[in-house]
């Protein structure tokens, strides 16, 4: 059993926005997957699916960014998946839009989301995909700039980082170790 995460914050309000590209892209693998977020537990909107006989289950959680492991760690206990069998997908300022990079540890760089995570599993170490959403320019603070909603001239690039990102979801469920994906997909570019 796999478990997939996609951070962000709830509600129509953060829709589409920098912080929830991590939401944007499990929506995108749930589309993929022909399959709907149409249960919640845990403090998470979930989706389920069996892919080459094994259950995944898609993770969007409803605790806001800064508590994304008081959803995620009990979801993790109750289904018995391990550390190792997490990915989680979320927003990154060092990376321009349009680019991914994979990572199976690190701090949290400054991200309350990756934080609460750390906290709550007791380890940096587990399999990370940041999708780029560029810095803010000098004058504009950063939280406005995660909170806003990406440029028309910048919507292509960062589907293109989405649809990326999945298709590395898609390979490391393929059976591919973690670091046979991060291999492949931080040589590549969207």
């Amino acid at each position: 059993m796999k478990l997939i995460v996609g951070l962000g914050n709830p509600g129509a309000k953060y829709r589409g926005t920098k912080h929830n590209v991590g939401f944007i892209t499990l929506d995108e693998l749930a589309y993929r997957e022909k399959i709907e977020f149409n249960k919640t537990q845990f403090e998470a909107d979930t989706a389920e699916f069996f892919y080459k006989g094994e259950k995944i289950i898609l993770a969007k959680p409803l605790t806001y960014m800064n508590e994304s492991g008081r959803s995620i760690r009990p979801l993790m206990t109750y289904y018995n998946i391990p550390v190792e069998d997490v990915v989680v997908v979320y927003d990154d300022l060092d990376l321009s839009i349009g680019r991914i990079r994979l990572r199976q540890k690190g701090s949290a760089g400054g991200h309350n989301g990756i934080k609460s995570l750390i906290s709550h599993f007791g380890t940096q170490e587990f399999n990370r995909i940041k999708v780029g959403i560029d810095r803010p320019s000098r004058s504009e603070e950063v939280v406005s700039y995660v909170l806003s909603t990406f440029p028309k001239e910048t919507h292509e690039e960062m589907l293109a980082a989405v649809n990326l990102a999945v298709d590395a979801i898609q390979f490391w469920l393929d059976g591919q170790t973690f670091v046979d994906t991060m291999n492949q997909f931080n040589r590549k570019k969207s």
